[in-house]
């Protein structure tokens, strides 16, 4: 063959060798770049393709200023008022420093702002035992210590505020970040009977009022980072949100102090060191008071977490808490009720130590859900309002929730034992007390005994069985303004419940709690009563929840529980109205931005 053609015998094909034939090797590749142009300019490109500068200015890039040249665009574009998408109000991207306020002393392209608001209506009919003023009756006639407890409240709260926050969040904490969160609560309540509540016996039996506090105030400060993982310490000073365990048993709430935290091991670890310094609280609405000097009341806590321990799936916590009180001024609340000392005992003032070591676990084994807490409380009280001696405090407390899922159904069963005390007259109290517990537990504020506070006039017309939001049976004054206090009959609790997800944006609940005594001996001392029962009664409850659109920006509840109440509940609070069950109805609006 001529002309350099290739005849059949010595082709190869590629991928294959024959023995003896080498298969000729490509020209050598050169380059030359003489009279090279440059790229094309942006205009060169089809118009369907938009640079991005990076991903926080994704939405802004989508979304130019109106003009021809992206007409197609501008169905991406929302009100900043809207917080359904992707928002500069909420964080979703930067602060255009070009264009930001003189008044802001930020620098950088990292600097975000994400402002919070809350509307929260409540509307609550309901029953409960309404003690009878002696000075003043509202209806002649009324002897009996506890008259009509038909009542009503209307409350009204918008929470405002935002937060100012340099750094990326989405792998590390922020580097720093400046919150402050106000809070504006207006309520209305009525009820049947005088003294109820104002101390004034003349006051009339309705209220309005309004009050605005401080629920978040802080600076938190990225310390460092300890791994590529982005591992980190950082700390927070101010009004700040703390929760001392996965459900809110022992400490739920905002309060001024200052808390270092921070994870190790990829997240496996995470850890708190905290130290608060109690704030007054307004007594109708809860809300903090800035304005009333600080409590002698101090807390340091001390946890540390550790995820899929001991089993895959479950985070196990161990905590320390030490709550030290020196209360000794004598304190009305805004009603003109007594609320330190608690209208018990000799009215001596309350000093006591008091430490806390707990676990707590939260997570799945298997398909079953887990939640547990179990706490010991060892202490000093130095004035036992019985003897007026100090005493030992020795109490403990257990509760835990198992759920199984079953298609849109979970499956619920709760216990809770929180030890009482049966013997008040030695110098050791035994009833478990927290400090400021909100727990979200066996039906959580759906139930009506965690729901509603219920009067204790024996003892005193400001004391209560149990407080607001509140599952213990701790004989306080006030869980707001008032001390933990160690003797106290205890709390037990068994109870099962279901949640039905109807649809993504429907739920309902329902719960069946079965409620007891410890011990009912301090009941018995405070009464002068030869015996009272421990059983103290049922909690029927049923929740709706409707979400329209699938996501917590508008949440509507409409919720209903009946106290049944058995021997011990009829012992104590029993009365000529007939009264044979109490219940409460809740409706709740919630829309967040």
């Amino acid at each position: 063959m001529g002309n350099g053609e290739i005849g059949a015998d010595d082709a190869l094909i590629d991928g294959r060798r024959r023995p003896g034939v080498q298969q000729s090797l490509p020209d050598r590749v050169t380059q030359d770049n003489e009279g090279a142009v440059r790229p094309p300019s942006l205009e060169a490109f089809p118009t369907d393709q938009i640079p991005v500068p990076d991903r926080w200015r994704l939405v802004k890039t989508l979304c130019p200023l109106k003009n021809s040249l992206f007409p197609n665009v501008e169905a991406t574009c929302h009100s900043p008022f809207d917080p359904y998408h992707q928002n500069f109000l909420k964080g979703d991207r930067p602060i255009d420093i070009a264009s930001k306020p003189k008044w802001l002393p930020i620098k950088g392209d990292d600097w975000f702002l994400a402002l919070t608001g809350i509307s929260d209506t409540i509307i609550e009919p309901r029953t409960f035992p309404t003690p009878v003023s002696r000075q003043v009756n509202a209806r002649p006639g009324s002897t009996d210590v506890f008259g009509k407890g038909e009542s009503v409240v209307a409350a009204q709260t918008f929470i405002v505020g935002g937060s100012l926050i340099k750094g990326s969040t989405v792998f590390m904490p922020p580097i720093i970040e400046y919150r402050l969160i106000l809070a504006y609560n207006m309520s209305y309540v009525d009820v049947n009977e005088r003294r109820v509540l104002d101390v004034r016996p003349g006051r009339k039996s309705h209220r309005f009022d309004d009050f605005l506090g401080l629920q978040e105030a802080f600076i938190d400060y990225h310390l460092r980072n300890t791994s590529d993982r982005f591992d980190f310490d950082s700390v927070r000073v101010g009004v700040q949100p703390f929760q001392a365990d996965f459900r809110g048993f022992l400490f739920n709430d905002n309060q001024l102090g200052i808390r270092f935290f921070g994870n190790r091991d990829n997240n496996r670890f995470q850890y708190n060191l905290a130290a608060f310094w109690r704030m007054e609280k307004d007594t109708n609405s809860g809300l903090n008071d800035p304005t009333q000097r600080l409590r002698d009341d101090y807390v340091f806590f001390a946890n540390l977490y550790r995820q899929d321990f001991p089993l895959a799936g479950l985070t196990s916590q161990v905590t320390a808490v030490v709550n030290v009180n020196r209360e000794d001024r004598t304190k009305l609340d805004d009603n003109g009720f007594p609320v330190r000392p608690a209208l018990l005992g000799d009215l001596r003032p309350r000093h006591y130590d008091v430490s806390y070591l707990g676990y707590n676990a939260d997570g799945r084994i298997g398909r079953m859900n887990l939640t547990a807490s179990v706490y010991g409380a060892l202490g000093e009280d130095r004035n036992n309002f019985f003897t007026g001696r100090p005493a030992k405090i020795r109490a403990y407390f257990a509760a835990a929730e198992a759920s199984y899922d079953v298609n849109f159904l979970r499956f619920r069963v709760s216990g809770l034992y929180a030890s009482g005390d049966k013997k008040p007259f030695n110098d050791t109290e035994a009833g478990f007390d927290a400090i400021f517990e909100n727990p979200v537990f066996a039906g959580a504020d759906t139930s009506y005994n965690i729901r509603q506070t219920i009067p204790f006039a024996g003892g005193g017309r400001v004391i209560a069985l149990t407080g607001r939001n509140g599952l213990l049976n701790s004989l306080r004054s006030s869980k707001e303004q008032g001390q933990s206090n160690f003797n106290n009959p205890g709390t037990v609790l068994l109870g099962a419940g279901v949640d039905a997800d109807v649809t993504a944006r429907f739920r309902i609940s329902g719960n069946l709690n079965k409620l007891w005594f410890a011990h009912t001996q301090v009941l018995q001392r405070l009464r002068n009563e030869g015996s009272i029962p421990k059983d103290f009664g049922w909690d029927y409850s049923v929740a709706t929840i409707y979400r329209p659109s699938a996501i917590q920006n508008v949440v509507f509840r409409l919720s209903a529980a009946v106290l049944q109440p058995s021997k011990g509940f009829r012992d104590l609070f029993d009365n000529d109205q007939g009264q044979k069950r109490y219940y409460s109805v809740l409706f709740n609006t919630i829309l967040s931005f």
